[in-house]
């Protein structure tokens, strides 16, 4: 499989699970400690940190430890990634579509 759509699979993965998009919405408002994003989840610690380590694995989120805090933020990458397959299969369809209506235009003159 090609490296691009090994990326594209694997942030489709880490956005598909709610929690993950609920840190990710969490996350637009500024940087935040494992601590603070887990706050509003029940579930154990562990859990929680297997969510951030997929979404960091999509490069959806960078983290950096000082002492015992780690701290999420928000990473671009991933979400490029995202945006650029979304935006090449509106660029498909907007083809086809463009197309199915020469077409039609076409037998309404000429039909």
């Amino acid at each position: 499989m090609p490296k691009h759509r090994e990326a594209v699979d694997e942030v489709f993965h880490a956005l598909a699970d709610p929690t993950r998009r609920q840190v990710v919405e969490r996350l637009v408002s500024g940087p935040a400690t494992t601590s603070e994003l887990a706050q509003p989840f029940d579930m154990s610690l562990p859990s929680f940190t297997h969510h951030l380590a997929l979404l960091e694995a999509a490069h959806l989120v960078t983290s950096i430890k000082v002492g015992r805090v780690r701290t999420y933020r928000l990473a671009s990458d991933g979400l490029d990634t995202a945006d650029g397959w979304l935006a090449e299969q509106r660029r498909i369809w907007e083809r086809r579509l463009d197309r199915m209506d020469a077409f039609v235009l076409d037998l309404k003159e000429h039909g």
